[in-house]
């Protein structure tokens, strides 16, 4: 049984309560949107659905490597420290994961953390207070945005992948943070990095990229865009989950040692959160080796998105042949989006609607994500799947 209410009295019954107003619209709002899905039904997707909703973009889950690595650790009873990973010493296996990213990546050091958000958010209070600019691409992720504003400090948005924008920002406010992400999980595009670079340079700027949609993907055996583009040494910070390529829960940032072992201590979720236990880093350990060792992965990858694109592209839809794994279809609504979501279920094609929060109501879409596994059968099909639920949505709509 649903805890929220779906029906205006129970909603009134709430308000008579007490409810403050604002939380009365934030769950009507919610409701809204909650009776638009029901209104679409809950479709059982065919049993071979083609699987284009998930971020393990490499196919990692259930990697031989990886489950060993985590199942000898559980049997081994190693000793699991559940506490702050402040408290952990030099010599346990979460040090030696976090040496071992940070030289991968090229970086000084390294921090493991318990989420990309936590990663996100831990590292905005860590270089930044309430004297610091900081500017913002528009779709940078939600956490970059509450870690800054938690530190008071003044941030200042600019259009995504606009490094003009971002220029003028910098020119009127003064020296700061900057804040991209290196791929948008909110319409697909990459960041033009070496622009965004140059302009964070130029004016003695620190820069932070997000790599979550791109480390493991991008780049030499996989250590991203920033690596690819030989950007390492000029930009100061990296962050990213590790639930997207290397199927791990947790977070992780790079950076100047001096600076990541500041962070250790005075980031909020870095003290204030028990460390992420010792399976799941041995799982990362292993992960990591299978995406540096296991590149015909990546080039798959490569293949399936640029045949992906193409082919939607061809059959009208508005999606350029270039671009990351993340590929939108824009509908516009969210209502429009959600119906779209539940057809494509139905006819065999799995994705997610990507709507408020995420985005607004006015930009919704439905979101494909791509993945090595895929054949040339598979994309072929989803996208006969796209154009033929798309024709008969389209239909409906003009009787």
């Amino acid at each position: 049984m649903s805890i929220i209410p779906n029906n205006s009295a129970a909603a009134s019954a709430k308000t008579n309560w007490g409810e403050p107003p604002q939380l009365t619209r934030s769950i009507e709002r919610f409701l809204t949107q909650s009776s638009q899905k029901r209104a679409q039904g809950n479709p059982e997707p065919a049993v071979d659905a083609i699987e284009l909703g998930s971020n393990d973009y490499l196919c990692l889950h259930g990697h031989p490597a990886i489950t060993e690595a985590q199942i000898a650790t559980l049997k081994g009873g190693g000793d699991d420290i559940y506490m702050s990973a402040a408290f952990l010493s030099e010599s346990t296996m979460q040090r030696s994961i976090e040496l071992k990213i940070a030289a991968f990546l090229g970086a000084e050091d390294a921090v493991l953390c318990q989420s990309g958000w936590c990663a996100n958010v831990g590292l905005m209070q860590a270089i930044t207070d309430q004297d610091t600019h900081v500017y913002m691409d528009q779709f940078a992720h939600a956490a970059m945005w509450d870690g800054a504003q938690s530190t008071g400090a003044a941030v200042h948005p600019f259009r995504n992948n606009d490094p003009r924008h971002l220029e003028r920002l910098i020119k009127q406010h003064g020296v700061g943070v900057v804040v991209v992400s290196a791929a948008y999980p909110g319409n697909g595009v990459t960041c033009p990095l070496v622009d965004m670079t140059d302009v964070a340079v130029q004016h003695k700027c620190e820069l932070v990229v997000d790599e979550s949609h791109t480390i493991g993907i991008y780049g030499r055996q996989g250590a991203g865009l920033v690596s690819a583009l030989g950007l390492a040494d000029k930009v100061n910070y990296r962050s990213f989950s590790l639930s997207k390529a290397l199927v791990t829960r947790a977070g992780m940032v790079t950076g100047p040692a001096r600076i990541m072992d500041f962070f250790r201590y005075e980031a909020r979720p870095a003290i204030f959160s028990s460390a992420v236990l010792q399976y799941e880093i041995a799982g990362l350990g292993a992960a990591l080796n299978v995406i540096q060792e296991e590149d015909w992965r990546r080039e798959r990858l490569r293949g399936n998105i640029r045949s992906l694109r193409t082919q939607l592209a061809g059959s009208d839809f508005d999606v350029s042949p270039d671009g990351s794994q993340i590929i939108p279809i824009f509908t516009g609504s969210a209502p429009d989006a959600a119906e779209l979501c539940a057809a494509l279920e139905r006819a065999g094609l799995l994705g997610t609607v990507i709507r408020f929060p995420e985005n607004s109501d006015h930009a919704s879409f439905v979101r494909l994500l791509v993945n090595s596994s895929l054949t040339e059968e598979d994309i072929q099909q989803a996208v006969a799947i796209c154009t033929r639920v798309r024709d008969a949505l389209l239909r409906v709509k003009r009787a």
